[in-house]
């Protein structure tokens, strides 16, 4: 396959290739003139012979001799290209706050396995990325390391619970275990994704100062708030079964934002499953995965096809015109 050449103005000559057939025409008109009959019917038992019809064999394979030299001056070349793709993933930790208010339906079926599921929606689509999960409510644990072996990591999710640990809302232990999780790591790219619906009230460690933590080891945190503006319904089990009372929906969005800020990310309000299937898109597009790619191209000389064509023709002519396409003087 050839994909360039390395002198293509020499193309220029095979323009005299048509000039030279066109002289040939007229030469041969020149050389070999008509004769001129009264009748014609004295010849209608002849027929020309095969050495008459290719008598000017030798002349053609000449330009084709010729055309075939342009070629190979020209240099024909053709290009082995590659790339080669170095894909960095992104270190990931979801820190999913499992508190009692956690079970409010104001998201469908309730929040936890609303966040539960748009959170493994969000896993499943970054293949290259190391992924952990670490859950708090009055305490936190790591329920799984950051991992890139995503089916067991799904299927860890998935065993979320609320009531699983002491109740009760302590960000800054969630963000801390999440931080001690990635602390050692040499990815470049450090993400926390933080939810919560409540207000930090438990835990040993203050969220700002966590905030502080992990910008010194430069992790982005973004921040979302769960739950719709005002009141939620609430499930309480009683002896007549399971009851519904609104409760007040109390976010910390102040500290939310600022823990956003601090570490360089971003603080998110989600009021239903569909803005929160937003948010984390939004975080998918914003945290992509640092891929290097380098490329180099090979060049082949395609010139000497061309060369040895030329040659077996014009062996093939000067054969011709030496033996039985001779011709006399």
């Amino acid at each position: 396959m050839i994909n360039g050449f390395e002198y293509p103005y020499f193309l220029l000559l095979l323009l005299i290739i048509p000039l030279l057939i066109v002289f040939q025409f007229f030469y041969d008109k020149k050389q070999y003139p008509n004769i001129h009959y009264s009748q014609l019917s004295p010849f209608d038992k002849y027929s020309k012979s095969w050495k008459v019809r290719f008598r000017l064999l030798p002349n053609y394979l000449r330009f084709l001799v010729l055309t075939l030299l342009i070629i190979a001056i020209a240099r024909p070349q053709s290009y082995l290209s590659k790339d080669e793709m170095n894909v960095e993933g992104v270190d990931i930790v979801v820190a999913l706050d499992i508190s009692g208010s956690m079970l409010a339906e104001d998201f469908k079926p309730n929040r936890l396995e609303a966040a539960k599921e748009v959170a493994m929606d969000f896993m499943q689509g970054r293949l290259t990325d190391n992924i952990g999960l670490v859950v708090f409510s009055g305490e936190a644990f790591t329920q799984c390391p950051p991992t890139t072996d995503h089916r067991m990591l799904l299927e860890l999710t998935s065993k979320v619970e609320s009531g699983i640990i002491e109740d009760g809302t302590a960000i800054g232990d969630g963000l801390a275990t999440a931080i001690n999780r990635m602390k050692d790591t040499k990815t470049k790219s450090k993400t926390i994704i933080l939810l919560t619906d409540g207000v930090n009230n438990m835990g040993a460690i203050d969220p700002l100062t966590a905030a502080e933590i992990a910008k010194e080891h430069k992790m982005r945190v973004y921040t979302i708030g769960i739950g719709k503006i005002g009141m939620a319904p609430y499930p309480f089990q009683t002896p007549f079964g399971k009851q519904y009372q609104n409760i007040e929906v109390n976010i910390d969005e102040p500290l939310l934002k600022e823990i956003a800020k601090v570490t360089g990310g971003k603080y998110f309000r989600s009021t239903d499953k569909n803005s929160l299937q937003t948010i984390f898109k939004e975080i998918d597009n914003m945290e992509k995965s640092i891929i290097d790619v380098s490329s180099y191209k090979m060049k082949k000389d395609r010139a000497l096809p061309f060369l040895i064509a030329a040659l077996l023709f014009l062996i093939t002519e000067v054969l011709l015109r030496k033996t039985i396409l001779r011709t006399n003087p």
